[in-house]
């Protein structure tokens, strides 16, 4: 990870506190503050970020992350609220891919497709934790050994992820991974996003650009790429994510209407480049992200049905927002896409999401 090294972070930045236990361990809770006032709060259950302050224009704090209120909930939940999703985070086709020579089976658990890592993905499992103090602010680095043969995987996978609040009033997420087998690693980080930062307002009046020409339809895609302009999944000029939604119509068999869907980052992927901008015309709260991965998933929280709820609201449709950067969905199984998708011994999988958070 490029961050650990000594700084000069405040005493008090950095609060840890036992939370509960799951997993048959302890978990804990993680306060990050930086020195502007921003706090995260991240748990080593699922290395999940549970909330996150930022000033609205006006100065007035609030907590754009949707997500529960405590450890039991996050435990009964099945959306990946604000969870690190692996070891193949997103859908791979038919639950099952073939990897040097060898088929793979895996659990078909969104319809009969594989999603986000299988019945007990890494979202689900209890992290180590350690509490950093670095140059640029508070941290944690949580740490995973994903033995050979979890959820049908090869491989056994050594995975770390480390999230910084800077006093640059960012949200810097690392993610790093290392095997002793060639097995498929994509590693995504899944927080549901509203910036109003309270209780009474869902996404439809966000405004949202992302920097993609193209996208990839189809839940999952099998390799086809189309260009966006003059189609509802146009986000290169920004525009309200409720305008098109009718018009997206619904991203696969049975899914409600709204987006769900991989788009195309430009420029190259492995460096670190403009993916997204989402803004809140309400509080003034601005959210920019920049990640070195191929592509962005766009997710409307179209599968939030009011059945769980927290923070003071029920979770119901488009309450949140998903920017997930990414491989592309279905790698393994699209030949022109499957070598990015593969990790080998010797090889470090790393992926770095940077969220900045401003107002206008």
């Amino acid at each position: 990870m490029e961050t650990g090294a000594p700084g000069t972070t405040a005493v008090n930045a950095i609060q840890k506190a036992k939370w509960g236990e799951a997993d048959g361990r302890e978990i804990d809770l993680y306060t990050l503050a930086n020195r502007n006032g921003l706090v995260a709060k991240i748990t080593n259950y699922g290395a999940t970020m549970v909330a996150l302050d930022v000033p609205d224009r006006k100065g007035t704090m609030g907590d754009v992350v949707v997500g529960c209120d405590n450890l039991a909930d996050f435990v009964k939940q099945t959306l990946y609220f604000g969870a690190t999703v692996g070891r193949v985070g997103n859908r791979i086709a038919d639950a099952r891919f073939e990897l040097d020579g060898n088929t793979y089976t895996l659990a078909a658990n969104d319809g009969p497709h594989h999603l986000h890592g299988g019945r007990k993905g890494w979202d689900k499992v209890a992290w180590d934790a350690e509490a950093i103090e670095t140059l640029y602010g508070p941290a944690v680095k949580l740490s995973y050994v994903s033995k050979d043969g979890e959820e049908g995987y090869p491989g056994t996978v050594r995975a770390a992820v480390e999230y910084v609040l800077t006093n640059d009033n960012e949200l810097r997420v690392t993610m790093e991974a290392t095997t002793d087998k060639a097995t498929p690693i994509n590693m995504v980080h899944h927080t549901y996003w509203n910036l109003h930062g309270g209780a009474e307002e869902d996404i439809r009046n966000h405004e949202l650009a992302l920097f993609a020409d193209w996208y990839t339809p189809g839940m999952p895609p099998h390799g086809t790429v189309m260009p966006v302009a003059d189609t509802p999944f146009d986000f290169t000029a920004p525009k309200p994510i409720g305008r098109d939604l009718e018009a997206a119509g619904s991203p696969g068999p049975g899914a409600p209407v709204g987006y769900d869907s991989n788009w195309i980052v430009n420029g190259d992927p492995g460096t670190l480049r403009p993916v997204a901008k989402l803004r809140d015309p309400k509080s003034g709260r601005v959210m920019t992200v920049e990640a070195d991965q191929p592509g962005v998933q766009f997710y409307s929280g179209i599968f939030m049905d009011g059945s769980t709820r927290g923070k003071g609201r029920d979770h119901t449709r488009y309450a949140g927002l998903c920017l997930e950067t990414q491989k592309f969905p279905n790698s393994i199984n699209v030949p022109a896409w499957k070598k990015d998708a593969v990790l080998r011994p010797g090889q470090t999988y790393r992926h770095v999401m940077v969220h900045r958070f401003t107002t206008e």
